[in-house]
């Protein structure tokens, strides 16, 4: 099994952590969740490529926009 196959796991990770601080009451929680989120979906992404999941990349891609526009509703908010 090659490190970019392994690259799922830590991604996997990400993901949960990142889900774990948007849903924080505190708004500074909630900001790092967006940007971890944003690390995820580099993750995905990479991974995908690896292993050849398009959907996944288009996925990951639509999500980090989500993402990206959560972290400046919640920086315009601060």
């Amino acid at each position: 099994m090659d490190w970019l196959n392994l690259l799922q796991w830590p991604a996997m990770a990400v993901t949960v952590a990142a889900s774990w601080l948007v849903g924080s009451s505190q708004e500074a929680r909630r900001n790092v969740g967006f940007w971890i989120f944003l690390l995820s979906n580099a993750l995905w992404v990479a991974w995908g490529l690896h292993a050849g999941a398009p959907a996944l990349i288009v996925l990951q891609v639509a999500l980090a926009a989500m993402n990206i526009r959560g972290a400046m509703k919640t920086d315009e908010a601060a």
